[in-house]
């Protein structure tokens, strides 16, 4: 009982770190009726316990940025573990679960561009050729209708914005921030500065040009939303499945991806050009939650079939979706 009570006490917590802008402990701490050391303590017992790692950001994946997101199947084995280590060392992965089905793993990289994306599949397919099976598929996403909890119908882009390399450094920073401290202006300074010391073409950037940068990416859905990375299993989120769907009508793929968007246990939903063209990550709390979801799935009358994996283990066990 004082188990699950702590991981909704946890739940609590980490929903006051899932902002548009950053949020003040200050703030929390009036939310939740709590000091501010109490908390600062309770986020450092929390990273102790490895519930928690660090705080990042959210990007809009849609245009400008256009960011790439590719799955990789794997056929593997458990007497392969260095195939699975180098695997979580490429940069542009975001997350490797172990399987129940004909592959054994898959993972979700992100790229910036297709330049980035043929540079890590070459560097992939040399890792695959020394496996014990060598049998790998990918799958690309036509379209991402939701990331972490967020739903990107809601988050369209003005067509007008332009980004520049600061806006993308910028982002890169935030979201590869390894503390638990928001970054400030200052000390993204302090690193891009640094960095482009290394190349003459860049000019030093001003406290203000950055904060103004940060809230162009803000106001414009860019920067989605700051948050928490957290291991979903500590704090009472048992069940993590991936559902491929295939609805009754193929012309009402993007009708039923709005509506399926809203429910709470998808956290991610792609449309990818398979017989199964809605692709979905669903994190639940019961294993008898998820029945009931594929039984509301059907409800509807729009589905046809459903294709599901069940996530045996989470390799990179850090996300941040957004806590109901």
């Amino acid at each position: 009982m004082n188990d699950i009570k702590s991981q909704k006490n946890n739940r609590t917590l980490l929903r006051q770190f899932n902002n548009k802008s950053k949020t003040d402990i200050t703030k929390i701490s009036s939310n939740l009726n709590l000091g501010t050391l109490t908390i600062k303590n309770r986020l450092s017992q929390l990273k102790e316990e490895k519930i928690i790692s660090n705080i990042t950001i959210n990007i809009n994946p849609n245009p400008p940025l256009n960011l790439k997101y590719v799955f990789l199947e794997i056929k593997t084995n458990p007497k392969e573990p260095q195939l699975v280590n180098n695997l979580i060392k490429i940069p542009q992965i975001r997350t490797l679960d172990g399987i129940f089905g004909e592959f054994s793993l898959i993972g979700l990289f992100i790229f910036r561009n297709l330049e980035e994306y043929h540079e890590v599949l070459s560097v992939i397919d040399v890792i695959m050729a020394q496996s014990y099976f060598k049998k790998y598929q990918i799958i690309e996403p036509i379209k991402v209708f939701k990331t972490n909890g967020i739903e990107l119908q809601n988050a369209l882009i003005n067509p007008k914005v332009k980004l520049d390399y600061v806006d993308y450094d910028i982002l890169s920073i935030l979201q590869e921030n390894y503390s638990l401290k928001y970054l400030s202006t200052y000390k993204i300074k302090a690193i891009l500065n640094e960095k482009y010391k290394k190349d003459p073409e860049r000019k030093e950037i001003s406290q203000p040009t950055i904060y103004n940068h940060i809230k162009k990416l803000e106001s414009e859905r860019i920067l989605l939303n700051y948050t928490l990375n957290f291991n979903p299993k500590k704090i009472g989120f048992k069940g993590k499945y991936i559902v491929r769907i295939k609805p009754k009508d193929p012309s009402r793929y993007n009708d039923l991806a709005v509506k399926l968007e809203k429910k709470k246990e998808i956290t991610d939903l792609f449309r990818i050009g398979e017989q199964y063209g809605l692709f979905a990550i669903v994190q639940v709390r019961e294993i008898e939650d998820y029945g009931k979801f594929i039984r509301e799935l059907y409800d509807t009358e729009e589905i046809e079939d459903t294709f599901t994996n069940f996530i045996l283990d989470s390799l990179i066990p850090y996300t941040n979706f957004i806590i109901h």
